[in-house]
């Protein structure tokens, strides 16, 4: 059995991997703050989840607290380590940037200081398609120009920069994973998909930036999750490399709107203007994962066939209650 770390281990990815892992006889050792940037009860009902399995490990530490975290982890020899935790969203970053700074930059830094004693096979860290900013060409490949145009996207750039710098100094195998627009059960409820759930059920107006113009590459948690564990065991002769998470198919939200329409008659949506920290679209080119990982695109789940079990997941497990 593999010993594998992951930060981050109750939030939407972390957990849908960690989840997996186990099923997989693995032990997992996970790492969460467990903050209130939304809602504790959903993570907690995830950690409960993952809680069920033996081979689960969990330490409640915030990766800015450098020798907490080092007595926690610092002896443990682990197989593979997944740095998923971070400060997520665009708008919250306006309203507290120092914790993004602290979290996202100071958490790497700190967990990155650690884990180069360690030596694992393989460090996997969490990016974001937010890094590429508003660009002109699409699909975007992994050799485009970053250009962040936010906070939160500064951040994950920035964490980009220090992986290189690591594993350039310190001989570590670090791969970063450029997610771009996930969804799936257990998802987060700030997002897109569970934020217009919610204001069905609770009957709320809902207001859709940018005049629903936006495009975004919806890209299923397990259709991720498939990929980074093949990755996991690939043979890779880079040692520091970075890889669009992506489906390949940007949809336009006026779209997926038209799709709960069809569903929710009375549907309340008001366009408004863009905000000026959105992208307009995203859209990932996945060739050199699909390469890599021999995944085929045939694989990829659309959101048209998932969204009726997602619906029906969250109405059962009253989400939008607990949100």
């Amino acid at each position: 059995m593999k010993k594998i770390l992951i930060t981050g281990c109750v939030g939407f990815v972390g957990f849908s991997l960690a989840k997996r892992l186990l099923e997989k006889k693995n032990i997992i050792f996970g790492i969460d703050n467990i903050d209130n940037y939304y809602s504790k009860k959903l993570k907690y009902l995830r950690l409960d989840v993952l809680k069920k399995k033996k081979n689960f490990h969990f330490y409640k530490v915030d990766l800015k607290k450098k020798k907490l975290l080092k007595k926690k982890i610092g002896k443990i020899k682990f197989d593979y380590i997944f740095h998923f935790a971070a400060q997520a969203g665009v708008r919250y970053s306006i309203i507290n940037p120092k914790k993004y700074i602290d979290s996202n930059i100071k958490g790497t830094n700190n967990l990155l200081d650690i884990i180069k004693d360690i030596r694992p096979k393989k460090i996997f860290i969490a990016s974001s398609s937010s890094v590429y900013g508003n660009v002109s060409r699409f699909p975007v490949k992994e050799n485009f120009r970053l250009n962040p145009i936010n906070l939160y996207a500064e951040t994950k750039y920035i964490n980009e920069i220090t992986a290189n710098y690591y594993s350039k100094i310190f001989n570590l195998k670090i791969y970063v994973l450029r997610f771009f627009t996930l969804y799936g059960k257990w998802g987060r409820p700030d997002m897109f998909l569970f934020k217009l759930l919610k204001n069905i059920y609770k009957k709320e107006k809902f207001y859709l930036n940018n005049y629903g113009n936006h495009s975004r590459d919806f890209t299923h948690i397990d259709d991720a999750v498939n990929i980074v564990i093949r990755l996991m065991n690939v043979k890779e002769k880079n040692k520091f490399n970075f890889f669009n998470i992506s489906s390949n198919n940007p949809i336009n939200l006026k779209k997926i709107i038209q799709l709960f329409k069809d569903k929710y008659k009375d549907l309340d949506i008001t366009l408004t203007k863009k905000n000026k920290l959105d992208v307009k679209k995203t859209h990932g080119c996945n060739r050199k994962v699909l390469n890599l990982t021999k995944y085929r695109k045939k694989n990829f789940a659309k959101l048209s066939n998932k969204l009726e079990s997602i619906i029906t997941w969250y109405t059962k497990n009253k989400i939008y209650k607990i949100t």
